[in-house]
């Protein structure tokens, strides 16, 4: 089984690579080769059985969608986007990159007569917009308040006309807030819910741009992973017309991520959170769901972290030798 990873240098690209080659299989289907491709060139993993590419591409351009699919890979995980404050903040890169490079990318398998991979898109709670209830259904309607959220729910639902024409077989995860992201802070408006974590455990101060009341919908790295390599498995019939669901989570505020984070490591590495409020980072955050209703996923096989705690226990045991 060929497998095609876009968005392979992020961090969730990265970890899915490691754990498909560490398995030696992709959709419960031996792994035989695989294509990474960025906009820098992704690392190139040993112990494939099988040919490797990994390059630097940017599928917005003319034509690199097509090369991406010129050998024809059976599983496509699009990973690639700009990410949410970034895209709030360009309004133009976010439509390049979030919109049109998901379209040329359905187009360009389109247009290969006789060819029909699984595509396993990954969508983000940002379609979701105020009026919200406390817990979203299963069912509840699209209706995003930022672009990043915008461009995300026209993926949806390209994914799902392309599907219900028979052009691939597809489904779209919409993926909690991955918390904690370890490195470096990226320009996603929810990076905070992980800085106030992830800085404080390794000795340093961490910004807080909004209340502790906030609460949000999170899931572990590998949580993340587990949803992708799952969903590559299944048989997408089961989903019908619906192609894109909400993967399950942990609800927590911030008071309850600090908590989590002082039974962990104390009152020390708590202190070393400085609350200093951003209306702009609020404005966004604040339209974003806090909790939803899993079932459909969940009967599916989609797993969730036990925890907040568990989320940062895994943190610790892999960056902080437990």
């Amino acid at each position: 089984m060929h497998a095609l990873i876009l968005g392979a240098a992020g961090m969730i690209g990265r970890r899915l690579v490691d754990v498909l080659v560490a398995e030696g299989k992709v959709g419960g289907q031996p792994l035989t080769a695989l294509t990474l491709l960025d906009v820098v060139a992704p690392a190139t993993p040993e112990g494939v059985p099988g040919p490797v590419r990994a390059e630097a591409a940017d599928l917005s351009v003319p034509g690199a969608a097509e090369a991406a699919i010129r050998d024809r890979p059976e599983v496509i995980f699009h990973l690639a986007a700009v990410v949410s404050g970034e895209a709030e903040a360009n309004f133009d890169l976010g439509y390049r990159v979030n919109l049109d490079a998901t379209r040329f990318l359905f187009e360009a398998i389109r247009a290969v007569e006789g060819y029909r991979p699984k595509v396993v898109f990954t969508s983000s709670l940002a379609v979701f917009g105020p009026p919200l209830p406390d817990v979203i259904p299963d069912d509840y309607a699209l209706r995003p308040a930022t672009s990043y959220g915008t461009q995300k729910a026209m993926g949806e639902m390209l994914l799902a006309d392309y599907a219900r024409r028979g052009i691939f077989d597809g489904i779209g995860l919409r993926l909690p807030t991955i918390c904690v992201r370890p490195g470096k802070p990226n320009k996603a408006a929810s990076g905070f819910f992980s800085g106030i974590i992830r800085e404080p455990l390794a000795g340093q101060e961490a910004r807080l741009p909004v209340p502790d009341t906030v609460r949000h919908w999170f899931a572990s790295p590998a949580a993340a992973v587990g949803f992708l390599t799952h969903a590559a498995t299944l048989d997408l019939a089961r989903l019908g017309t619906r192609r894109s669901l909400t993967m399950p989570g942990v609800s927590a505020t911030v008071a309850e991520e600090i908590e989590a984070l002082r039974r962990a490591a104390g009152d020390k590495a708590v202190a070393l959170i400085r609350r200093e409020p951003d209306e702009a980072v609020l404005r966004i955050v604040e339209t974003w769901p806090a909790a939803f209703d899993t079932t459909t996923a969940t009967e599916l096989g989609f797993r969730a972290d036990a925890s907040f705690d568990a989320i940062v226990a895994q943190h610790i045991a892999e960056f902080h030798g437990g």
